[in-house]
C-alpha cells in the first residue's frame, strides 16, 4: 500500500509554500527519514522527509507549484523484494506443459525450464521495433542504466510484454564485466521532421534581450511587506555621523587577545548592538509596536540583525541582547549569519524582534534610508567608514567617520525623541567604555 507524503505544518502564520526542488525522482529507492523535497516559504526552506522506506512511485506536485499544509506531495510504495507483475520473468508466465505434449511442445518446455535456471538477456544491434518497444523500461531499470551509462536501446526485455526491467540491466552489466557481450552498433540518429520555423527572440551580441525569472517566495514576501510598511507606517528618517576612532583603537589593541580567548573576532556589530540597547533603555518607545489603538512597550531587547542572502534579506534575532557580553553577541551573530546563508534558520530564529540593525556599509554604502521591519517602529542603518576632514576643538583633523540613519514610525515616536535616540548611540559608540555600563 502506498503512503501519502503530505505538506507538514510549516509554522505559525505560514499556510503555504512553493515546491523548490525535488531531491528524489520517480522510481528512486528512498529510506525512512531521507529528504524527498525542499519547500520554500516566505521565511525559511523546509525539507520534507520520507515517512517510510520504499519506492517513490508518483510525484503529485511539481517544482514551482504552490502547496498548502496537508496537500499530497508524492506517493511512496513498499520496496519490491519480489518481482512485480511488470517485472515477472518469461518463465513465470509460461503455461505448464504436460508430459504427453507433442515434441515441439516438449522442446518449448525444456527451453522454459532452462530459462528458469539461468535467464538469458537478448541484445540487438540497433533500436527496437515499435512492436518490441511499446512499453518503456521500468523506472528502476532507467535509474540503474543511467548510473552505469548503459544504452537501453541495445537491450531487449525478457518480460512478458518485452519491457526492459532491472534484471535485464543487471545481467547486461554482469556480461559486460566478463567481456561476453556481442559487438553492438550505435543506434541510428533519427532525422528530425521539418517543422514551421519558430519565432526567434531578438538578440543582442547573440544573447537574448530579455529574460523572465520567477521571483522566489521569499522575494515576493519581502516585496509585499516592504510595500505594506510604506503604506501603513508614518516612516521618517533622521541622520547623524559617528567618529569611529575610539572603536577602531579598541579593536586594534584588543582583537588578537579577544579572538584567542573567545574564538571569535571582535567586530563592529557588538559595539552597535550594545549602544542600541543603551539607547532603547533611555527611549523605550522605540522598543515598542502599535496594536490597534494600543502601544505595546517591550521591556526586553531582542535585536534583529539584517543578513544578506542569495534569496534576499533575512533578519535573525539576537535574544536578550542586554544580558550578553561582546563575545556572546559576536558569536551569536556569526552563527545566525552562517545558518542564514545555508538556509538553515528555523522560524524561532526570525520571530519576535523588537528593533533591527542593518549594515549597508559592508557593501560600500555611504548613506541610505532603511525601511522599517514591521511591526517594529525603529531600525538603525550603519554605513561605510570613510576618512573625512572634521573640526575637533577648532582644528581640522582627519577622522574615520560613519554616517548612521534611524528610520522610525512617527505615529508613536516624536522627531525630537528620534534625534536624541541617535545622539545617544553616537555618544555610546564614541566612548566604548561607557558601553560596559549599559549592559
Amino acid at each position: 500500500m502506498a503512503v501519502k507524503i503530505k505538506v507538514p505544518a510549516l509554522g505559525e502564520s505560514i499556510v503555504d509554500a512553493v515546491v523548490a526542488n525535488w531531491l528524489k525522482h520517480e522510481g528512486d529507492t528512498v529510506n525512512q527519514g531521507e529528504s524527498l523535497v525542499e519547500l520554500e516559504t516566505d521565511k525559511i526552506n523546509v525539507d520534507v522527509p520520507a515517512e517510510q522506506s520504499g519506492i517513490l512511485q508518483k510525484i503529485e506536485k511539481r517544482e514551482g507549484d504552490v502547496v498548502s499544509v496537508g496537500d499530497v506531495l508524492c506517493l511512496i510504495g513498499e520496496s519490491a523484494s519480489a518481482p512485480t507483475s511488470a517485472e515477472t520473468p518469461v518463465s513465470a508466465v509460461t503455461p505448464a506443459l504436460t508430459a504427453t505434449a507433442a515434441t515441439p511442445a516438449t522442446a518449448v518446455s525444456a527451453s522454459a525450464a532452462q530459462s528458469e535456471e539461468s535467464p538469458e538477456i537478448t541484445y540487438t544491434s540497433g533500436p527496437l521495433s515499435a512492436s518490441e518497444s511499446h512499453r518503456p523500461p521500468s523506472p528502476l531499470a532507467r535509474r540503474i542504466a543511467a548510473e552505469h551509462n548503459v544504452d537501453l536501446s541495445q537491450i531487449k526485455g525478457n518480460s512478458a510484454h518485452g519491457r526492459v526491467t532491472k534484471d535485464d540491466v543487471i545481467n547486461y552489466l554482469e556480461l559486460s564485466k566478463s567481456g561476453q557481450l556481442p559487438a553492438l552498433t550505435p543506434p541510428p540518429v533519427a532525422t528530425p521532421r521539418p517543422s514551421a520555423p519558430a519565432q526567434q527572440p531578438l538578440l543582442v551580441n547573440n544573447a537574448p534581450r530579455e529574460e523572465r525569472v520567477r521571483l522566489s517566495r521569499r522575494r515576493q514576501t519581502i516585496a509585499q511587506r516592504l510595500v505594506e510598511v510604506q503604506q501603513t507606517a508614518a516612516m521618517l528618517t533622521t541622520f547623524n555621523e559617528i567618529d569611529m576612532s575610539a572603536v577602531l583603537e579598541v579593536r586594534k589593541r584588543r582583537k588578537d587577545a579577544f579572538k584567542e580567548r573567545h574564538q571569535v573576532s571582535l567586530g563592529f556589530m557588538s559595539f552597535f548592538t550594545k549602544a542600541v540597547v543603551g539607547a532603547l533603555k533611555a527611549f523605550p518607545r522605540l522598543n515598542a509596536e502599535i496594536q490597534g489603538v494600543e502601544m505595546v512597550l517591550k521591556h526586553y531587547y531582542d535585536i534583529g540583525i539584517a543578513v544578506s542572502t542569495e534569496e534576499g534579506l533575512v533578519v535573525p534575532v539576537v535574544r536578550d541582547a542586554d544580558s550578553k557580553g561582546f563575545a556572546e553577541i559576536e558569536s551569536t551573530i556569526g552563527e545566525l549569519a552562517k545558518r542564514a546563508r545555508e538556509n538553515k534558520l528555523g522560524l524561532a530564529d526570525l520571530q519576535g524582534g523588537t528593533f533591527t540593525i542593518t549594515n549597508g556599509g559592508i557593501f560600500g554604502s555611504l548613506m541610505s534610508t532603511p525601511i522599517l521591519n514591521g511591526p517594529q517602529v525603529g531600525i538603525l542603518g550603519m554605513h561605510a567608514i570613510q576618512e573625512r576632514p572634521v573640526v575637533v576643538e577648532g582644528q581640522i583633523v582627519i577622522r574615520p567617520m560613519m554616517y548612521v540613519a534611524l528610520s522610525y514610525d512617527h505615529r508613536i515616536v516624536d522627531g525630537s525623541e528620534a534625534v536624541r535616540f541617535l545622539v545617544r548611540i553616537k555618544e555610546l559608540v564614541e566612548d566604548p567604555e561607557s558601553l560596559l555600563l549599559e549592559g
